[in-house]
């Protein structure tokens, strides 16, 4: 079968059809986040300390890190983002013990993060682009680590699976001929929004399975993307994983917390029961009123797809005894809780390889 191996200073996870699904958390990345991204530039790394910790305490087994900061200061990225990669994997490697994922579209950025990372991390990314090839895949097979492989090339990215899968087979040929294994490719076959097309979970399926039977690789995906646009999108997201699962997917890009409720939505809610003529003693705290009228938490906790994902390892024999599961859904307080572990056959020690 398919081993993917990845490892940190100390421990090792497995990513393979046998195996629990890898859950590499999304959240060190200044994309799409305008607060992360001025505090990177300014060099106040606080949130990212604090999304690292909460998301391996969700259940996280490995951590995606991104440090794409287009900075006012100077615009050019082969400048600013391989130092600021350097501290960022620094950072997080010394706090949590997970491997990680080096995520970059500058090739200087991928190697400085080579240069720092303890074990052997996964790069994110190569595509079939030619020049994407060319650049990428000597620092895979000079460093000795498994890449994810994302199915575009230079014409773009097709909404025909047959292209994306072409795609994916040029890229496990070329890496061969770098004398890189098919088992260290992660093939992301690119999960299209359902909202805009509406086969879209039906192609993925069909796509992983192809890719595990003809080529025999591994596959990952940016997990949110199926629910994009639409309404409750994480109840798409937690249906999506599973059945991606199910059909031989084995890891995922996603963010696997709960987001806590925000001061002003619990303020909106007191004042609301207040209006009703509800009187609430004096001393409830808030995470005491948030949990009692169902808002959430004020605290990072474990999201509903780690539970969804936790779920389906129980389900396809990947939970040995269930004992991840039954960890999982112990009572906060009592040594388990969501997201107060990584348990199960997750991530074990190097020696496991």
């Amino acid at each position: 079968m398919t081993r993917t191996i990845l490892e940190s200073k100390s421990k090792t996870v497995i990513i393979g059809f046998d195996e629990p699904f890898c859950v590499i958390g999304e959240r060190i990345n200044p994309t799409g986040r305008k607060k992360l991204a001025a505090e990177l530039e300014a060099g106040d790394f606080s949130t990212v300390e604090k999304d690292a910790v909460a998301q391996v305490a969700a259940g996280a087994t490995v951590l995606d890190v991104n440090a794409g900061v287009v900075f006012n200061t100077n615009p050019d990225p082969n400048q600013t983002e391989p130092p600021l990669m350097r501290q960022v994997i620094g950072l997080v490697q010394g706090l949590v013990d997970v491997p990680l994922c080096i995520d970059s579209s500058v090739p200087g950025a991928l190697e400085a993060g080579l240069e720092i990372a303890e074990g052997r991390p996964l790069v994110n990314s190569v595509t079939g682009e030619e020049e994407r090839l060319e650049l990428v895949l000597p620092l895979v097979k000079k460093y000795n680590v498994p890449v994810v492989a994302i199915s575009n090339d230079d014409t773009g990215i097709s909404v025909d699976p047959e292209v994306r899968f072409a795609v994916a087979k040029k890229i496990v040929e070329r890496a061969a001929d770098f004398g890189i294994p098919a088992h260290d490719i992660v093939v992301d076959p690119l999960v299209m929004p359902i909202g805009a097309m509406a086969t879209a979970g039906k192609q993925v399926f069909t796509l992983v399975r192809r890719l595990r039977d003809e080529l025999g690789v591994n596959t990952t995906c940016g997990a949110s993307n199926i629910s994009f646009g639409l309404p409750n999108r994480h109840g798409i997201n937690n249906a999506f994983l599973p059945m991606a699962y199910a059909s031989g997917m084995t890891s995922a890009i996603m963010n696997p917390l709960a987001l806590p409720v925000p001061q002003a939505k619990i303020a909106e809610k007191r004042a609301e029961i207040a209006a009703l003529g509800v009187v609430l003693p004096d001393d409830m705290d808030d995470e005491t009123f948030v949990t009692l009228f169902g808002l959430g938490s004020t605290r990072y906790r474990a999201g509903k797809e780690m539970e969804a994902i936790r779920a389906a390892n129980l389900l396809l024999d990947n939970d040995a005894h269930g004992a991840d599961w039954i960890q999982f859904n112990k009572p906060a307080g009592s040594g388990g809780g969501t997201g107060a572990t990584r348990g199960g056959r997750r991530g074990g020690r190097r020696g496991r390889a």
